[in-house]
């Protein structure tokens, strides 16, 4: 059912009701664009509805994706002022430990080339990481400290940066899926075509998550995103027993692997209401929803020798979703040249709630015509060709 007040003719239409597609609704209208937003489903109900809330820029190598990730930390902390308690903003840090010597030599490189690109981390001895977190195994060679990172409730923002886009003018079509997009008598696109309404726009973002490569092709681009199904194990509410997101230093390789085979870091993070979420697994199965057993198992295991505590507590739940992967791991923003009218906000694989403001922000200068605030080159769509390898 539609939701808004603008009228008139509208400047773009954003497909997916997800964080990202409501971060490009948020700041296009507040751009002075006329947008409506579609999707299939309801607010969240795709890949955001099953994330964690993570806004990281520690298991981030520098690079394009790393500067993408502190812009959006720097709007996420914007926004957490406009946000209600509910949406759960906590700027609580991120701890990443290393096993051995050998994990902590690499950590070691790895922070400091972030340090080079803005981020602010320190390390932690081995005897100094029960301070940090006071119920990890024992045994570790040491960590890195990382205060920028941050944690939110995903589909709670995502509703409210949609609601904040309505206040602006926008309108929103839920339960409506699209079947088509719209030319017009010169070939140029005009919109698209829903089960419900036809709306018209000579501008169409792609925010669709890990269907995007379904929405290019209906209009007739090619863009190579799969499905990266991961789980997560949620613990019945305890005391705050984990203080930061906490990972284990493998959990970055696992992140820039591009294997199909299930893989399993722990992260482990406490939540203001209680429970303790337990991810993450990768794999690719494509859209099968069956319940993996072994991942579950893997990171009740891999969770509990880092945090022994855990033994003893109830896992209530478990959840899972699918990230939408690029074979090069950095998303696609921006106009697609191939397609003119096209524009694509899309392929952020488990980043995408952490992105989603800058990458709102990037789309609706792209879509005003305003110079971005990032160099959008590393992030075009047309980068891969038709066998899903980069151009």
């Amino acid at each position: 059912m539609p939701t808004g007040n603008r009228q008139g003719p509208l400047d773009a239409v954003i497909v997916g009701a997800g964080v990202v597609g409501a971060a490009c609704a948020h700041y296009a209208s507040r751009a002075g664009l006329a947008v409506a937003v579609v999707d299939r489903g309801s607010v969240a109900g795709g890949t955001t509805g099953a994330g964690e809330g993570n806004l990281l820029v520690s298991d981030k190598e520098a690079g394009p994706e790393l500067d993408l990730a502190l812009l959006s930390l720097r709007l996420w902390r914007e926004l957490a002022g406009l946000l209600p308690p509910k949406t759960e903003y906590e700027p609580k840090g991120g701890l990443v430990v290393a096993p051995d010597e050998t994990a902590l030599t690499a950590l070691r490189r790895f922070a400091e080339a972030q340090r080079t690109a803005g981020v602010e981390t320190h390390e932690v001895p081995s005897d100094a990481l029960p301070d940090v977190e006071p119920h990890l195994a024992p045994g570790l060679a040491g960590g890195f400290h990382y205060p920028q990172d941050a944690q939110l409730q995903p589909a709670r923002a995502a509703a409210q940066l949609l609601l904040s886009a309505r206040r602006s003018g926008a309108s929103v079509h839920l339960g409506e899926a699209v079947t088509g997009i719209l030319t017009r008598p010169d070939g140029t696109l005009g919109g698209v075509r829903t089960t419900h309404r036809r709306l018209h726009a000579p501008a169409v973002v792609n925010a669709t998550g890990p269907w995007a490569s379904r929405l290019a092709r209906l209009a007739r681009a090619h863009l190579p995103v799969h499905p990266r199904r991961g789980f997560v194990l949620v613990t019945e509410p305890l005391p705050r027993v984990v203080r930061h997101k906490v990972y284990a230093a493998d959990y970055i390789s696992d992140v820039a692997s591009g294997s199909a085979a299930l893989q399993s870091s722990v992260v482990v993070e406490g939540t203001p209401a209680g429970p303790v979420l337990i991810g993450a697994t990768r794999e690719r199965v494509g859209f099968d929803t069956a319940l993996s057993a072994e991942a579950l198992r893997r990171l009740a295991r891999q969770a509990t020798a880092l945090f022994p505590v855990l033994a003893g507590a109830s896992a209530i739940r478990a959840y899972h979703g699918f990230r939408p992967y690029l074979p090069d791991h950095l998303p696609a923003i921006g106009p697609d040249p191939r397609v003119p009218g096209l524009f694509h906000a899309c392929g952020h694989e488990g980043a995408g709630i952490g992105l989603a403001p800058a990458t709102g922000l990037l789309v609706a200068a792209a879509l005003a015509g305003d110079r971005p605030a990032l160099d959008l080159r590393p992030f075009r769509p047309e980068r891969f060709d038709r066998a899903g390898a980069e151009t």
